[in-house]
Formats: structure tokens, C-alpha cells, sequence
């Protein structure tokens, strides 16, 4: 019997009980008299046994099995719940969360091996001691170290490219070998790599890598990657943009050229192993054939609907259907009224199925935010300090495409939070604090937003410290830093290696890796910002879209092509006279409402001929990023309408301030504003 077609189905059930008993075992740890949580672990276990051994995951089964001998010892009073228990139950989650998620990504259960575990469980069944036995396991259950490969030898297959090779630099295109090595113990790898292919294709196509881009994003690979890249840059400018990045140890960039190529296979630094090459792509078919391929095993996602929101849905879609017989039957002789009236009506129907659309894409933030409790309980045996995290807003809902991209930049933040926020506890007692820290994680919805916040009651960021190591790394000079505000200099902190630390911890540095989280964030057009209070504590302030895929816009007018820009970034709209604008810095600003607002004429940002127009009054766009507010010209205002984002595709990506497309209903298409780039 073929099993593959209920992974979904098991998986999805999976992490539901191992959430449940992620957050039992965090409570049992503190109230280990409870005998509900151990009945609660013991159905767990039993039921993901049942369920593994059905589809035939051993691994699974067998620790599972043991987890039940140990746990129902306990029930029966045989033994006594305290510390070792609870962590080798942790050890046991940990394990099977991993199993779970290689099965969601290939299929199988993956190389771990749990026998350290079984013999572990096993020990504590019988009343032996578990620490000596954990060391020697440990070393016994380590893979063959992986041999180390010289940083100059490549990888990638490029001789089943070179007609393309070949065609690029007819039309004047460079094309490049490179390979990028992240530090040792990079902790975002992914989202390291996603840095790196945004900033590439700013310059040029990235045409091959390997591994293969899924692959990348997964973070199945070691230290290093391999790009072949075509651009009209010379490999210095691009080797100094990539090493500006953070967490990048080395990048090797090789410029390739027709007569050179069989030379180059044949140097010893520059070895291409054509036999451990990943892709043959002698056409574009045999592309999406081994796209195709790569991804058989792994599971959709999915979101799982409450019935109620499908029902609504259903009895849309049936008034859809009846509104459409209405109109067929309408003809051209018909009363307008009432093809007016069957219009309205449609319209309603419309925006009613959109936001039912909407709500079944909707999940609550609380799939995130239940890894936390787990991650602050254990850094904070790691570090030494009493934290204690809260959680609010669990029940807040956002777009299933927005969850997946959040969890990152979130585990990022509250490491840093804990690791170099949060005083120990003697620091605290000098301070006059209470010796326990605390971090609160809140979701709260804000209009067409959802905003997260990460909060901690430690020392807070000082700006001094900030402007102090700004000066010194050159990112601004002494003049500039004393024209700066507070908020200004903090801001630094999002500055790509920026850090106030002289030693960077294994678990976090303040400031490194803040880049990521801001590219990660804006990446879905988010915003993120900090505000922070020397000695009590600092708050980040994340916002995000409530989806991606369908916005409110205002239509707007440049000459004769239509933008929109989204409405969740407008403030408001106004005139303003043009004799009141004024230079500051190369900066057109205008005193509005008592306060500096810069003017930015989008004719110019966008290359749009600006003709010769002398205008006494402008309309004005003003938009916000935060805290920041900024005032885009345009020529008329069309009104406001709800778009489609469509994406231009990887050949137009990076272009300053578009954020993509969407067809309007004639049949046109209308470019997105990303107000955040203008700032």
C-alpha cells in the first residue's frame, strides 16, 4: 500500500502534538508533581508511535516506544520526575522534531542517529546513572567527519553552459565564477545567502549555483556556495560589494571567457569537478524537469481552515454563480438601473470573497511564537541569568506566507535580547533591579498591519557606545555623528557588520546580524525599528503586512503612466506651495505642520521626463517608514483600489523604489511604489 499520499496529513499532525508537548514539558520542568502532563507526554508518545509505525518511520517508533517505558514508570510511581528526566525528554523532542522536519523536506527520516537516546531512556528505565553513558554515546553516534575541501576548488558544472558563456560576452556581459565561504558558526545561513543573491542580481543574473538555490534556502549545504553570474562589473567592484555583507569569510571571483575555459578546468586552484556536478541543464526543459525532481518528497504547505470560514466561502462562490446568470440574462435593451444594480451587487460580492480569501490564508501567530519558551529556557541555562518570557497576542492573525518568513529574524532578536540585552543577575542587584529578566514578546493588530514587538528590561543600547564605534569602523565621521539624533546613531545598529561588541559569542553580538533581520523584513515589505531606554530596557518594533498578495493602493498619475502606491504607508495627502520649498543639503524640504518634511520628486527617482512644468502649487503623497515621513510629488491623484502584487520576475528585480506590478482592468499594468526605498 502506498503510504506518500498521507505524509501530509501525518506531518501536519506531527508538529501538532509535538507543539503540545514542547509547551507540557516546559510546564512539568516547573511543576513536576503534576501527573496530567506525564499522562498528556505518555498519549503523545503513544499516538506519534502508532502513527510512525503505520507509515513505516522507525526511527520514530522506536524512540517514541522507549519515551512510553520511561514515562509510564512514572505514572505507575516506579519513578520520581526531576531535572535529568525532563532534559533527556527534551533531548528525545529535539530529535523527533528533526526527524518530522526531514520529512517534510526529502521524504525520509534523515541520518540522525537516536541510539544515544534509547540507551539513555533505557538507563533511567533501570535506575543506572545517565551522564556517563550520554558522553560515550555522544562521541560513538558522530558521523565520519566530513572531509574539509580546499576553499579554491569549484564545484559547479560549467561546460554544459558554455554556448551560453559564450552569447554573453558577444553582448558585452562578464561571466563570473564565484564562490562564497560563510564564517564557521554563521548562525542564519539562509538568510546570509539571501543577502547575497539580492545583492548580486542588483549588478547582473545569477545564472547557476550550487548547491541548487532550494537547496540553499533550506540551508542544506556547509559553509560555502557557488554562483556562476553574469554582469558588466569587473570582479573586484563585486567581490567588494559581497564582502561588505557580514558572517562573509571569503569570496572568490573568477572571470571566464571562451578562450580561457578549458584552461581553467585544467589548474589545479581552480579544479571544476565535473563528476560531483548537481545539474545538467543542456536545455530549459531539462531545467524544470530536474526542479521537478528535486522537489519530489517534499510536502506543500498547507493551512489548516477552520469549517466555518470554508462554509462562507462556499455560499460566496453560490452567490458568484447566481450574480453571473443575473447579468447573462441582462441584454443591451435592458433597464440600466438594473445592470447598475446587478454591477453593485457583484462588487460586493467581490470584496465579501476576497475577505474570506483572505481569512483562510490567515494563521495565528502562535505556530511562531511557541518555539520561544523552549529557546529563552534553554539560552538562559547557557548564559547563566534568570529570564522569564511573556507572551501576548498569540490569537493575532497574518498571511500563511508571512509566518514562514518572521520566525528568523524573531529568534535573532530575542537571542540578542538575552545574550547582551539582559544583565546577570549580580549586574541586576547593582543596578537596583529584580534579579530576574524578563523578555515579552507581544502581536497586536494595527489597521492594514500587524505589529510585533520584542521587549527586554535590560540595560538598554548605548548611543554613545554606538556613535563611539560608528567613528572608529568610519561609518560616519565625528561631524556628522554630532549632527545625528539618538534615534539616528541606534539606527546604525541595522548598518551590515555593525557591532558594539569586541567579542562576538556563539550566540549572539549586538548588532551582527541586525542587517538580516531588517533584509528579511523589508524583504516582505515590512519595517523594523528600535527604541531603547539606557538602563531599563529596549523595545524592537516590528510591522508587517497583513498579506502579500492583494493591497488597498492610491492610483496616482506621473505624465501619463499610472502607479500605485500602498495605502498602508500613506499619512495623508495635501498641496503645497512650491515658493515654500526650500535646500537643505541637496535635500528639498518644506516646514509643514512645524516639522521638516523632505520633498521627492518621483519623475526624478523614476527617470521620467519632468518637462517644463512650473507649477505654484504640487499634490503631495505624504508616506511614513516608522517614525519618518517623507512627501512624494506627483502629477493627479486617480482614487483608491484594491490590487493584485504580481512580481516582474527575476530579470527586473532591484529596481529602485518598484516593488512590483498589477494589472489594472483595462488590460494595463501599473507599477508598484515601495515608499520604504526612499527613504
Amino acid at each position: 500500500m502506498d503510504m506518500s499520499q498521507y505524509l501530509e496529513i501525518f506531518i501536519d499532525e506531527s508538529k501538532e502534538h509535538l507543539q503540545t508537548m514542547n509547551e507540557i514539558l516546559l510546564d512539568l520542568e516547573n511543576n513536576a508533581e503534576n501527573m496530567s502532563y506525564l499522562s498528556e507526554i505518555f498519549r503523545i508518545a503513544h499516538t506519534l508511535k502508532g502513527m510512525s509505525g503505520t507509515m513505516g518511520f522507525s526511527k520514530v517508533a522506536d524512540l517514541t516506544h522507549k519515551m512510553e517505558n520511561v514515562l509510564d514508570l512514572v505514572r505507575n510511581g516506579a519513578l520520581k520526575v526531576n531535572g535529568t528526566i525532563v532534559d533527556v525528554l527534551f533531548e528525545c523532542f529535539d530529535a523527533l522534531e528533526e526527524y518530522i522536519d526531514n520529512l517534510e523536506k526529502t521524504g525520509s527520516e534523515g541520518d540522525l542517529d537516536s541510539t544515544y537516546l534509547v540507551v539513555k531512556l533505557q538507563n533511567i528505565a533501570s535506575g543506572e546513572s545517565v551522564d556517563t553513558e550520554k558522553t560515550q554515546k555522544k562521541a560513538s553516534a558522530q558521523a565520519e567527519p566530513v572531509k574539509p575541501s580546499d576553499d579554491d576548488e569549484f564545484h559547479l558544472a560549467i561546460n554544459d553552459v558554455e554556448s551560453i558563456i559564450g552569447k554573453a560576452i558577444e553582448m558585452g556581459v562578464s561571466p563570473f565564477l564565484i564562490k562564497v565561504i560563510l564564517d564557521k558558526g554563521c548562525m542564519l545561513k539562509a538568510a546570509r545567502s539571501f543577502i547575497v543573491f539580492n545583492t548580486l542580481e542588483r549588478f547582473g543574473e545569477i545564472i547557476k549555483s550550487f548547491p541548487l538555490a532550494e537547496e540553499i534556502e533550506d540551508e542544506k549545504f556547509d559553509d560555502s556556495f557557488e554562483l556562476l553570474y553574469f554582469s558588466k562589473l569587473d570582479e573586484n567592484y563585486i567581490k567588494s560589494e559581497l564582502m561588505k555583507i557580514s558572517e562573509i569569510a571569503k569570496v572568490i571571483v573568477l572571470p571566464l571567457s571562451e578562450l580561457d575555459l578549458v584552461e581553467r578546468e585544467q589548474q589545479a586552484d581552480v579544479e571544476i569537478d565535473l563528476e560531483t556536478a548537481v545539474a545538467k541543464e543542456e536545455t530549459v526543459k531539462n531545467k524544470e524537469e530536474t526542479a521537478q525532481s528535486k522537489d519530489k518528497g517534499k510536502t506543500s504547505k498547507t493551512v489548516r481552515v477552520e469549517i466555518g470560514r470554508l462554509d462562507n466561502l462556499m455560499n460566496l462562490v453560490s452567490e458568484l454563480i447566481i450574480i453571473k446568470t443575473r447579468l447573462e440574462d441582462l441584454d443591451t435593451s435592458s433597464n440600466k438601473n438594473n445592470m447598475n444594480e446587478a454591477i453593485e451587487y457583484l462588487e460586493r460580492i467581490t470584496t465579501s470573497l476576497h475577505d474570506a480569501v483572505m481569512k483562510v490564508r490567515m494563521v495565528p501567530v502562535e505556530r511562531t511564537f511557541n518555539r520561544f519558551p523552549r529557546l529563552v529556557r534553554d539560552l538562559s541555562k547557557d548564559l547563566g541569568k534568570n529570564i522569564k518570557l511573556f507572551m501576548s497576542g498569540e490569537e493575532t492573525e497574518v498571511d500563511r506566507t508571512v509566518i514562514d518568513e518572521i520566525g528568523d529574524p524573531l529568534i535573532h532578536l530575542i537571542r540578542n535580547s538575552l545574550d547582551h540585552g539582559i544583565e546577570s543577575p549580580s549586574e541586576r542587584l547593582k543596578a537596583g533591579k529584580e534579579e530576574n529578566g524578563f523578555v515579552a514578546l507581544r502581536a497586536y493588530p494595527d489597521g492594514n498591519t500587524v505589529v510585533i514587538e520584542v521587549e527586554d528590561d535590560g540595560k538598554g543600547i548605548n548611543p554613545d557606545v554606538i556613535k563611539k564605534k560608528a567613528i572608529e569602523k568610519k561609518v560616519i565621521t565625528t561631524a556628522e555623528a554630532e549632527d545625528m539624533s539618538e534615534k539616528e546613531i541606534i539606527n546604525l545598529l541595522f548598518n551590515a557588520g555593525f557591532s558594539t561588541v569586541d567579542k562576538v559569542t556563539d550566540i549572539s553580538g549586538r548588532g551582527v546580524g541586525l542587517d538580516v533581520v531588517k533584509s528579511k523584513i523589508e524583504a516582505i515589505n515590512g519595517t523594523v525599528e528600535v527604541v531603547s531606554t539606557l538602563g531599563q530596557g529596549s523595545k524592537f518594533v516590528i510591522r508587517l503586512p497583513l498579506t502579500l498578495a492583494i493591497i488597498q493602493a492610491l492610483m496616482v498619475n506621473l505624465n501619463e503612466e499610472k502607479y500605485a502606491i500602498p495605502l498602508n504607508n500613506i499619512k495623508e495627502i495635501t498641496t503645497i506651495e512650491t515658493g515654500n520649498i526650500t535646500m537643505v543639503q541637496d535635500q528639498e524640504v518644506v516646514l509643514y505642520r512645524n516639522k521638516t518634511l523632505p520633498i521627492i520628486r518621483m519623475k526624478s527617482v523614476l527617470n521620467i521626463d519632468e518637462g517644463h512644468e512650473d507649477l505654484d502649487e504640487l499634490i503631495v503623497v505624504i508616506v511614513k517608514k516608522g517614525e519618518v515621513e517623507a512627501g512624494l510629488v506627483v502629477d493627479s491623484l486617480i482614487g483608491q483600489q484594491e490590487i493584485v502584487i504580481k512580481s516582474l520576475g527575476k530579470y527586473l528585480t532591484g529596481i529602485k523604489a518598484i516593488a512590483g506590478a498589477t494589472i489594472l482592468g483595462n488590460g494595463s499594468v501599473a507599477l508598484i511604489v515601495d515608499p520604504n526605498q526612499l527613504f
